[in-house]
């Protein structure tokens, strides 16, 4: 019989890898690691998984940390520290420290968890859970564990439903009728479909369960492994597909829908297209993400700031906002938005524009500024006049302009230019 759900969430932990470099997001990733770049108004990307594991029911959390942390351990430290050691609520944030070697940081995904097997053993926890800390999606944990509990398996493995054509990026699962995972294949040219439709294949959402006492034997065993890369990916769900019981938790049966018949949503937004485009597509009619669910909110730190503020009502100088998302503490003082997505305490000014435009945190627009289809940094000043996105030539002299014609503006980028054109 299996407990309860609040009995089996208090026997659980989320582990969340959150040290991802996030080099295809460019400069955006410059000064703080993938997990802690801006998504959606007011959150961080690694405000997703924590918010799943705390609307599962989840009160204890670890977060690895590792590359560019700073920006990441301090909106960690300021957003999340509301859980209480008394209450047996418990969120560690712990950076690659070389607690294991002076000479050794974290190799791999697995040996994250195994240099602070410790910790996790002071949890007193029965299953772990494995977060990547860098998608953007709304899930149910509770079910997959009930899943891994159910079927007895050695690991349960997140999987999402994608078309063979797409799946070849991905680490893909091979399973029977039973979901019960046959082959694991990282990146296959031709990846096998599902035996209820060989259309699609099941893709790999790096989000593992395991029970901690076997995990924990895993760990031990992979770290004295010389020829082990110490990844789970690449060696510790292998080798359970090989000599265990690895099953297949489909990401359909968990996600958490804003409407019955909504699509499962997950996005990895690892480049600049991926990542302008899923900020924008919030500002849709009814988004694919729904940012308003108060029965699952996205948690996160929140400044206090004032309402936003839209001012002058002249012809060609009115404050305006269509189809987009405005931000607290934001004043826009006659400038025309339209399909855009603005940050906490943005500051637009007069005879300017922005047009599929993503502005971080604490940015401000010059006048007469046209700006279409870019990402603004966080505190980036946009000069007067700034014209961008209607010459990609020009702009490529100055910014980074993507595949997909978006153009990233940063402050050194702002700066090379300004000393350039003197």
């Amino acid at each position: 019989m299996v407990d309860s759900s609040s009995r089996l969430m208090r026997k659980s932990m989320a582990f969340v890898l959150a040290g991802g470099r996030g080099s295809r997001l460019k400069e955006l990733t410059d000064n703080r690691a993938k997990p802690a770049v801006y998504f959606g108004g007011k959150a961080r990307i690694i405000d997703f998984a924590l918010s799943n594991a705390l609307n599962s029911g989840i009160r204890k959390m670890a977060i690895a940390t590792q590359y560019k942390a700073h920006s990441l351990i301090r909106h960690c430290q300021r957003g999340w520290s509301f859980f209480r050691p008394e209450r047996n609520e418990y969120l560690d944030i712990l950076p690659a420290s070389q607690r294991v070697s002076e000479h050794q940081w974290y190799l791999g995904t697995a040996d994250a968890v195994t240099q602070n097997i410790d910790i996790v053993d002071s949890y007193g926890v029965d299953y772990v859970l494995i977060l990547a800390g860098d998608h953007i999606y709304k899930m149910d944990y509770e079910r997959m564990i009930r899943q891994h509990v159910e079927t007895g398996a050695d690991v349960t493995v997140g999987c999402l439903t994608v078309p063979r054509a797409e799946a070849t990026a991905f680490g893909v699962m091979g399973v029977d009728a039973q979901d019960r995972i046959t082959s694991f294949l990282e990146k296959p040219a031709d990846p096998p479909g599902t035996p209820d439709d060989p259309t699609v294949a099941l893709a790999s959402m790096g989000i593992y369960v395991f029970s901690w006492k076997l995990l924990r034997e895993l760990l031990i065993a992979d770290a004295a492994d010389p020829n082990s890369s110490h990844d789970f990916g690449g060696d510790i769900i292998p080798d359970i597909v090989k000599t265990g019981k690895a099953m297949a938790h489909r990401f359909a049966d968990s996600c958490v829908r804003h409407a019955p018949d909504a699509p499962a949503y997950w996005r990895d937004v690892g480049t600049l297209d991926a990542f302008w485009k899923a900020n924008v597509d919030l500002t849709g009619f009814t988004p694919d993400l729904d940012l308003w669910d108060h029965n699952w909110p996205i948690w996160t730190y929140s400044e206090i700031v004032p309402p936003a503020k839209f001012i002058h009502d002249e012809e060609n100088r009115r404050g305006t906002a269509v189809s987009s998302l405005v931000s607290g503490g934001c004043i826009i003082s006659g400038t025309e938005i339209r399909q855009s997505l603005l940050f906490t305490m943005v500051h637009t000014n007069s005879y300017s524009s922005l047009d599929q435009a993503v502005v971080l945190p604490h940015a401000n627009i010059a006048r007469h500024a046209r700006l279409t289809k870019v990402v603004i940094d966080r505190g980036v000043q946009i000069p007067e006049g700034l014209v961008v996105g209607e010459d990609p030539e020009e702009d490529a002299k100055w910014f980074r302009v993507s595949e997909g014609g978006v153009t990233l503006i940063t402050r050194k980028m702002i700066e090379a230019r300004a000393a350039a054109l003197g």
